[in-house]
């Protein structure tokens, strides 16, 4: 027979047919690709998809699902305990962003620093630390869609055209870079923080719409690749980023089923877009602080890197290291460091300030107050508005009319008149009378606001420490109690219960930084206004070697009027140090570092404390302590993540600069350097009319 049999020539024709249309599609495609190169065009035909999407969806809920369940970004948390990510040098500073060129140039140059830590983290962690890491990190230029090093495309002056920062297969045929080579893709766009405050957090279609658009080059360019995939290639993450902020996108789809009409190219993205992909995006939420490092292990941060994960194994694979693995010993870190936490039943730290008690339900150090050593209300003198209490000293009688009654947090206190001189307002603090003694030294608390502090003050008075930064001391000596006083002439006190108690007496009268954080009146000029203060005060009592040791917004004070500029002065003193055996005061949020674990002060120990309070004052949130070394595992965290910088550069350059200085500062025997940050606080004071006042502040 003649030829070949009908059906062998029908499977032969198939597959020719099959070949040729697979060749088309391929065409068609790789047509479609270069002419799909405008983001606006895609973004204006999703308008009433998007909408319609915005529509369907609940109520304050998100338009799109997220990428990722906070488990599983709680599971790569734990993961990722051990792993130290790279120190960034060059971040975006954000107060200044979009102001200039060489601004935009050092954003560009952050996201780079951020994109390769992130990659070398990971690849060292989870793949291989001894094999080189087959990635670089290279910024898209939006007019030719090729890539560059940013350094590059800024000394040519072509920041102006950088779209995107990508993270790329090492290409040597390709050094400008592939499409297909690309693993991740960033997008920097200056508005993606301002959507943080909104309810579902996420992108509007003007960022979702460019985002969407790189997604789709990249499957596309993917599907046209000979690289060999470990995973599947039909996902793609596009990172959303600004100087702060960031959030991740992802695209799922099988690109194949995109209909190939070269020409109506934006038609046929947008309609695979509909029907085709699965789209999620994560909530937007902060990655790195304005002016320091990388919040490495905030949830923003973690998103932005369990995407460059995914994308890393959509490359080389399984890693060797599962993150299951990885997070299962967890259990046993946290384990290996409760047990290095431990003590024994009962202990008392250096100074003998703080009772640790170890518990059985939990072998964590916490503090314990002894119930004997409360100092109950009722025992301690009842002193009201209008009553008038009188004072004697060794030389003279004076009466003061109570005002008003104050509390520092732990223990009351008095704003009074002088009876012959009504328009007057003093600080007025009230000790413990004799037969509360014992109590009253258990608690030690009233001794060192009334006793203490009267030697305190009195020392910087024959000191001759003149500032108007620091308390003065007005009068003290002991209550003149009503009725018949029998004290017996040898001296000692009757049996009268008011019979010997101490008071004390200063000024001047001020509201608390407390109040006035808690009634949000405290702000940039406040905040370094307060900061200069301090400061003087503290140079001041350190040159007669005097430091206060007990910094916190209770003991700081507002005056507005009486003066020609309103101004803080540092109260508070009795706990003041005046020599080595003295020991400061213990408050796990305004004490030094090295006062919770020395039990004594370094040179740098009230400027910590003072950062904390400022940080405080200025909006930092602190967490609830119970212990000592929860307060120190708590400074350690704050100041290696940076927050205390991040959160007083927020407020003011020259803050977070001081912050800097302190943080360098802490725990070394350098002295501090009061004068220059004098000098450069004081020419960040915003005062109206400076006249002739001379600066001599240093």
């Amino acid at each position: 027979m003649e030829g070949g049999s009908p059906d062998q020539e029908s499977i032969g024709s198939d597959i020719k047919r099959s070949s040729v249309s697979s060749g088309s599609r391929s065409r068609n495609r790789k047509e479609i690709l270069c002419r799909f190169v405008d983001s606006d065009v895609l973004t204006a035909k999703l308008q009433s998809w998007f909408n319609l999407m915005s529509e369907k969806s609940a109520p304050k809920k998100p338009t799109f699902d997220v990428p990722f369940e906070l488990i599983e970004l709680q599971k790569f948390d734990y993961a990722l305990e051990g792993v130290s990510f790279q120190q960034l040098i060059r971040m975006p500073n954000a107060v200044y962003a979009s102001t200039s060129d060489a601004v935009e140039a050092t954003a560009y140059l952050a996201m780079e620093d951020f994109l390769y830590a992130s990659v070398k983290g990971l690849w060292e962690a989870f793949w291989s630390r001894n094999e080189p890491m087959p990635f670089y990190i290279g910024c898209l230029h939006s007019e030719n869609l090729k890539f560059y090093q940013a350094e590059k495309a800024i000394a040519h002056g072509k920041v102006g055209g950088l779209g995107a920062t990508g993270v790329l297969l090492k290409n040597s045929r390709h050094p400008h870079g592939k499409w297909d080579d690309i693993l991740e893709l960033a997008l920097l766009r200056p508005n993606i923080g301002s959507l943080a405050v909104e309810s579902d957090r996420q992108p509007s279609l003007s960022v979702l719409g460019e985002a969407l658009f790189y997604a789709l080059r990249i499957l596309m360019s993917r599907s046209l690749s000979r690289l060999d995939f470990s995973q599947s290639s039909n996902s793609v993450f596009i990172l959303l980023v600004d100087s702060q902020y960031g959030g991740v996108l992802k695209v799922e789809g099988d690109i194949n089923k995109m209909e190939l009409d070269v020409n109506n190219v934006y038609e046929c993205a947008a309609d695979w877009i509909k029907k085709h992909s699965t789209i999620a995006v994560s909530p937007i939420d902060r990655i790195w602080n304005k002016l320091g490092n990388a919040n490495w292990g905030d949830i923003g941060a973690l998103q932005v890197l369990f995407a460059t994960f995914h994308c890393i194994m959509q490359f080389a694979g399984i890693p060797k290291h599962l993150i299951e693995d990885l997070a299962a010993d967890h259990g046993s870190r946290l384990q290996t460091r409760r047990v290095e936490r431990q003590l024994g039943d009962t202990r008392v730290n250096g100074n003998g300030l703080f009772h640790f008690q170890q518990h059985s339900a939990s072998p964590e150090i916490v503090e314990v107050h002894d119930e004997s050593n409360k100092f109950e209300s009722e025992d301690m003198m009842k002193l009201e508005v209008g009553f008038v209490l009188w004072l004697e000293d060794s030389k003279w009688r004076k009466g003061y009319q109570i005002n008003e009654v104050l509390n520092n947090g732990e223990l009351p206190y008095y704003v009074a008149s002088p009876v012959e001189d009504p328009g007057k307002c003093l600080f007025l603090y009230v000790g413990s009378h004799p037969s509360q003694l014992e109590p009253a030294w258990e608690d030690m608390s009233l001794w060192y606001q009334v006793q203490r502090q009267t030697k305190i003050l009195t020392i910087m008075k024959q000191k001759g420490l003149s500032s108007k930064y620091l308390p003065q001391l007005s009068a003290s000596g002991r209550i003149i109690h009503p009725g018949q006083c029998r004290r017996p002439s040898s001296g000692g006190n009757c049996d009268h219960p008011w019979c010997g108690t101490p008071i004390l007496v200063t000024s001047p009268v001020g509201e608390t930084v407390s109040d006035m954080v808690s009634e949000g009146r405290f702000g940039l000029d406040e905040a370094i206004r307060c900061s200069h203060d301090c400061l003087s005060a503290l140079s001041t009592a350190s040159s007669a070697g005097i430091r206060h040791g007990d910094i916190r917004p209770e003991n700081v004070i507002f005056l507005r009027s009486g003066a020609r500029h309103p101004y803080f002065v540092l109260i508070g003193w009795g706990h003041a140090v005046l020599e080595d055996r003295d020991r400061p005061s213990m408050n796990l949020h305004f004490s030094s570092t090295y006062a919770l674990q020395e039990g004594k002060l370094c040179s740098a120990s009230d400027a910590e404390s003072l950062v904390y309070m400022l940080y405080y004052s200025c909006g930092g949130a602190l967490p609830e302590l119970d212990s000592v070394e929860g307060a120190l595992q708590w400074r350690e965290t704050s100041w290696s993540r940076r927050l205390i910088q991040q959160k007083l550069g927020d407020v003011s350059t020259v803050l977070k600069a001081f912050a800097d200085y302190v943080d360098s500062l802490c725990g070394t025997p350098y002295p501090m350097d009061y004068n220059i940050w004098l000098r450069r606080l004081r020419r960040n004071i915003n005062e109206e009319d400076h006249g002739k006042e001379i600066d001599t502040s240093g």
